[in-house]
């Protein structure tokens, strides 16, 4: 397992935050519930002063009124009532925890710019090192070991406690504060204080593994991902197949899967959603590459935007999705902003693909189910899609 501490686990677990906190195989604080747009409004999942329709919201946002009238905590109050709604995907954040939620949407995080991993024996490796981050001018490497963070220990501990420690918690996890990591290189054994900074995440890499194969990972739909990846589909030489890359991928903008569907489509259908029982559809923009072979790749850790991609993929005849069943995360989360400036989140509808599939639940099965060697795979097919010409 590893992890990354741009974005982290909250210190105070919330009911289904473990889940919608998962960013591309990142650990994060928010940003993967899937942020729908609301009728003239943006998409981005900026939280309304009075609460949505239905009652859940109206519940929650009462009870953290009531409870900060009482001198109580606001946050505790809406926990325990987002608690009794029986909402799987349900969550309550701090200001400060929504804000970094906010960051991750724009592709922002504040860190040192560390990748972490556990290995068989327990102890934590760095695994790679953000180019231009506080941890690289410290010349911090891949491979180094890191002892503790902070004066706390972290040999055998969970990657997800560790990069909660390199995070920081709601008094230091902000850009200017400065965490103390004990390394070892060999025999050399050392201590770099570091300062986080706001930092950029990349959402979208290309690479080129063989002739004839352009390989476009995301790993989280982020502000501007989805031009990223039409500008790879246009850039990528003629004759080349793709292999679309959303294992992992937990989500983000819908807007930006629905642009990322637009590099593949001529227009039509990406999604049918409801909010509050009100039908509405998304649909591409015209002028996507629709020749190119294309193989979408998928697994578990595929949710909410990705799985709406890829059902788009797979239902308009566009892409030969491989990998293993999708999570099945088809559900629409609305924020309210608390009297506290906490936000709370409650579902309040589902998507469904063009050919009307319901995700939530149930997930996306792959036209070809590997569970190893999907890239390999992916290439075999690749080459017997034939020449797009």
């Amino acid at each position: 397992m590893s992890g990354r501490e741009l974005f982290c686990q909250p210190r105070r677990v919330r009911r289904g935050a473990a889940l919608t906190l998962v960013f591309a195989g990142l650990l994060v604080t928010g940003a993967a519930t899937g942020a729908f747009p609301d009728p003239g409004q943006s998409d981005r999942k900026t939280p309304a002063r009075a609460a949505h329709p239905g009652t859940g919201h109206e519940d929650v946002a009462k009870a953290a009124a009531e409870a900060m009238a009482d001198g109580k905590s606001p946050v505790e109050a809406a926990e325990r009532a987002v608690s009794r709604s029986g909402d799987r995907w349900a969550a309550v954040y701090s200001e400060g925890e929504y804000q970094e939620f906010q960051e991750a949407l724009d592709g922002q995080y504040t860190g040192v710019g560390l990748w972490a991993r556990r290995t068989a024996d327990g102890r934590i490796d760095v695994s790679k090192v953000q180019a231009g981050s506080p941890a690289a001018a410290a010349g911090i490497r891949k491979g180094d070991r890191l002892r503790s963070v902070d004066g706390e220990d972290v040999d055998g501990r969970p990657v997800t406690d560790v990069v909660a420690l390199l995070r920081g918690d709601a008094t230091d996890a902000r850009a200017g504060t400065t965490v103390t990591l004990g390394l070892q290189r060999g025999t050399r054994a050392w201590s770099e204080t570091l300062c986080r900074a706001l930092l950029s995440t990349d959402s979208v890499t290309v690479r080129k593994p063989s002739a004839g194969i352009t390989v476009i990972k995301i790993s989280a739909f982020t502000k501007g991902s989805g031009e990223l990846v039409r500008a790879a589909v246009r850039q990528a030489p003629a004759d080349a197949g793709i292999v679309l890359d959303l294992r992992g991928n937990s989500g983000g903008l819908v807007s930006e899967a629905v642009t990322a569907a637009s590099a593949f489509l001529d227009g039509g259908l990406v999604a049918t959603y409801d909010v509050d029982g009100v039908q509405r559809a998304l649909h591409a923009e015209p002028g996507g590459d629709t020749a190119r072979p294309l193989v979408a790749l998928v697994d578990g850790g595929t949710m909410s935007a990705a799985e709406m991609l890829t059902g788009a993929l797979q239902d308009r005849g566009r892409a030969v999705v491989l990998g293993s069943r999708t999570f099945g995360k088809g559900s629409i989360q609305m924020p309210t902003r608390l009297p506290d400036g906490s936000v709370a989140e409650l579902t309040v509808g589902h998507y469904r693909t063009p050919s009307g599939h319901a995700v939530d639940g149930r997930g996306i099965t792959p036209d070809l189910e590997v569970s190893s060697g999907a890239l390999r795979r992916a290439e075999t097919v690749l080459s017997g899609l034939g020449d797009p010409s």
